[in-house]
């Protein structure tokens, strides 16, 4: 596998990671904490880019290794997926 093709898989494994990761820790401002005046009831009182960004980096390292474990020892490939081998 190239490099280049690496780094656009593990950027795909990032990028879906974030979204997976968003809400973890996710709050509302309805629990009892600050409430700016102004700030939707459904708004969280606080948000942290930088650990957001840590366990993203973190999600998305471990699923590409399992990706990449997978590429290399050819456990589950195409083949896998042929579902015309159930037909009689």
């Amino acid at each position: 596998m190239k490099l280049t093709s690496i780094v656009a898989i593990y950027i795909l494994f990032w990028w879906g990671s974030l979204f997976l990761v968003l809400p973890f820790r996710l709050r509302s401002s309805a629990e009892p904490e600050d409430h700016v005046p102004g700030q939707a009831e459904s708004a969280p009182p606080r948000f942290s880019v930088r650990r957001t960004i840590m366990w993203t980096t973190i999600a998305s390292a471990a699923l590409f290794a399992f990706y990449y474990v997978n590429y290399v020892n050819g456990w589950v490939t195409a083949d896998f997926f042929d579902l015309t081998r159930f037909r009689k």
